[in-house]
């Protein structure tokens, strides 16, 4: 009877009204309303759709089933959706006014109410209707024994239009299936933009069936077909998603180069011969993929009419693949070196009365917007493109900072000051491993700027941007989320939605939930981990990795040669990412106990260095029959010897002196092993 009775309390308990602050939901909606009661999940919950929708809605919403059921194990009898006003009387109606169209400026609002025997989702647009279906399938909740929604009303809608994300394929090419399951990681969190870089150095990736040569010789036969982007685009729009592509131009050209050299700005002079006959003049150079990363010279040349007429047959081929309204032509990054050593381009210069390398590279730009435009095409470029010539159609991507000698999205304040729509990318590098907190407070709304309130309308958004220089298709999800989809609250939420310890909770089960569409971000971390453990037990080096992080900005790749787009990714470096999780835990405790100084909360503490210390025996027994372990060790003991210095000082048993603790914990601070830090020594060095 005692048991039941518990039983019975447990179930009261757990069923009870979720509070706002319990709910898991990312990008937090404009508006929430939680209210007593709950609507209960059975077999019999079917959904019935209404309005005049696009048909990508029946896709859409037969998906939320297959994901409901999959979380909940209930046998749903509702099958795949395939008309209109199927089931009248279905426990989920939708009902959308109009047929989404892919782009900007489309109504994506929603209304979701949840009440006791029915839920609405009422859009304006399928576009809309299927974010609600994400937000209802994050406000589903449990007890011990069933699944269920609380009784609720979410009025939603976007703060930025474009909200987007970037994946470089030419230096680590990624294949089909990579790029499928992270579109579906962007409708998860109600993004809609996927900007897909193909060209760079290191490889051409469009199948071109009028210039073969590029593929040929110029992609390591690692490409896409036409027929696989058309079914990227299409899967794409089915999740409301705009596919931007990009061919980067002028610079960043080797690739291009190794097919064409004929329109390279590179020009080798020559000289010599016999006393007979003297050799004078300049030949074409010869180009080759890059292998490394970093910014190169061979750039394409302005003033050679070929290269405009081979960059128009590649746009006539290209852009009806895309049927999106933006290309993105890069222009970043050319250093103009080749153009500064060409007589003939500075010959070119001269006669039409361009200053500089800026002038030229914004003639080389102006070229190409009619090119663009003949396709029904805007051009768009990295921040490099504005100069007061620029045609105020073209869109300015702002992604340099402080690192590359700029203010923080000063050139998006430029532009926006100057008439131009931007988008904006500084702070959202996910490739450089900064933690999930600075690309999360990092807004496309300058702060401390006045701007009129037509000049806050150009800010169209922003975009995570993710260069695949140390990034596989093994790796790259790990990579690219969780933060993602904080990222995608920024340019969701309201702009006062900036409590990290909120995101943080909510991400760790966005996090996982991720999962269930095929993102491999958290999973392949022990496939690394077995092949660096030779298949012998991974709990110590998963712990260690807890407590590590990849060296982040592009200090891990030093001079962008020590690996290349060859190179083997299945280090411990690849197994570790930003925010690592028992970093942020030992931080805690570490503030709890110096806040008050209780055997409770040194007792926290000192848990972390015992288990440190065991995690060091552990990885040296490991090493013993695992190569690849060997260079984490002099790390690991370095804070195996903190550890246990630490574990006498709080005992008061140190007889260390204070320069000598300050240095041992100093040697946790060091960048020299393994491409990875401890992302404990701030914590550890609060405690001395």
């Amino acid at each position: 009877m005692k048991y039941l009775l518990v039983l019975l309390l447990a179930g009261i308990t757990s069923s009870a009204q979720i509070q706002k602050e319990q709910l898991n939901l990312m990008p937090w909606p404009q508006s929430v309303v939680v209210n007593d009661g709950n609507f209960a999940l059975n077999k019999n919950f079917k959904v019935n759709i209404t309005g005049n929708p696009n048909s990508r809605i029946f896709g859409g919403v037969t998906r939320f089933l297959r994901r409901l059921d999959g979380r909940t194990g209930i046998f749903f009898e509702q099958g795949f959706i395939t008309k209109l006003n199927e089931v009248p009387t279905a426990e989920l109606q939708i009902n959308c006014t109009k047929s989404g169209k892919i782009g900007l400026y489309e109504d994506e609002s929603y209304h979701l109410d949840i009440k006791q025997n029915q839920i609405t989702i009422n859009a304006t647009s399928d576009l809309g209707a299927l974010h609600g279906l994400e937000t209802l399938l994050q406000m589903l909740q449990n007890n011990s024994n069933s699944f269920y929604f609380p009784i609720s009303q979410i009025s939603d809608f976007p703060r930025f239009t474009w909200r987007g994300l970037m994946i470089d394929v030419a230096r680590h090419f990624q294949p089909i299936d990579v790029i499928k399951r992270n579109i579906d990681g962007l409708a998860a969190m109600k993004m809609n933009v996927f900007h897909w870089h193909l060209v760079d150095d290191q490889g051409w990736r469009i199948e071109m069936k009028k210039h073969a040569k590029l593929i040929e010789v110029a992609s390591d036969g690692m490409y896409y077909t036409q027929e696989e982007i058309k079914n990227i685009v299409k899967y794409a729009d089915e999740r409301g998603i705009l596919v931007v592509p990009e061919i980067d131009v002028p610079g960043h050209g080797s690739a291009i180069l190794t097919a064409y050299p004929e329109i390279g700005s590179k020009v080798i002079t020559l000289t010599g011969g016999t006393s007979e006959k003297n050799i004078q003049g300049t030949a074409i150079a010869t180009y080759g993929i890059e292998r490394n990363a970093g910014i190169f010279s061979p750039t394409l040349d302005p003033s050679n009419p070929k290269t405009y007429q081979l960059l128009s047959e590649i746009f006539d081929e290209v852009c009806p693949l895309f049927p999106g309204a933006y290309f993105h032509i890069g222009g970043d990054e050319n250093e103009g070196k080749d153009w500064d050593a060409n007589p003939k381009i500075q010959e070119f210069m001269k006669k039409n009365k361009l200053a500089n390398n800026h002038e030229l590279q914004t003639y080389f730009t102006m070229q190409l917007v009619p090119m663009l435009k003949k396709h029904g095409k805007q051009l768009m470029g990295w921040e490099e493109i504005l100069t007061k010539n620029m045609s105020k159609d073209a869109i300015i991507h702002s992604w340099r900072g402080p690192n590359e000698g700029m203010a923080a999205g000063q050139s998006l304040v430029d532009a926006v000051k100057k008439g131009y729509k931007t988008v904006l990318s500084n702070g959202y590098y996910i490739d450089l491993m900064y933690p999930v907190a600075s690309h999360y407070l990092n807004d496309p709304m300058p702060k401390g700027v006045d701007l009129t309130a037509e000049e806050k309308a150009r800010i169209l958004g922003g975009e995570a941007t993710m260069w695949t220089e140390l990034a596989t298709p093994t790796t790259i999800d790990s990579r690219l989320w969780p933060r993602t989809a904080a990222i995608a609250e920024r340019l969701w939420s309201a702009q006062d939605i900036t409590d990290v310890a909120s995101m943080r909770k909510r991400l760790d089960v966005v996090s996982y939930r991720l999962e269930e569409l095929g993102l491999t971000h958290i999973r392949n971390k022990a496939v690394i981990l077995r092949n660096i453990s030779n298949n012998q037990n991974i709990k110590s080096l998963n712990e260690f990795a807890n407590v590590c992080e990849p060296l982040k900005g592009y200090t891990r790749n030093k001079g962008g040669t020590e690996y290349q787009m060859y190179s083997p990714f299945t280090l411990f470096a690849d197994a570790c990412g930003p925010d690592a999780k028992e970093s942020l835990a030992f931080d805690d405790a570490v503030s709890q106990y110096l806040a008050s100084k209780t055997p409770e909360n040194k007792e926290k503490v000192t848990a972390f260095f015992n288990k440190w210390i065991a995690v060091n025996k552990g990885l040296i027994e490991l090493s013993a029959n695992a190569p690849l372990v060997q260079p984490i060790l002099p790390l690991s003991k370095k804070l195996n010897d903190a550890s246990q210095e630490l574990l006498l000082v709080l005992d008061n048993k140190s007889t260390l002196k204070a320069d000598d603790l300050k240095n041992l914990i100093e040697q946790c601070n060091t960048k020299d092993h393994a491409d990875v830090e401890l992302s404990v020594y701030a914590s550890l060095k609060k405690l001395i």
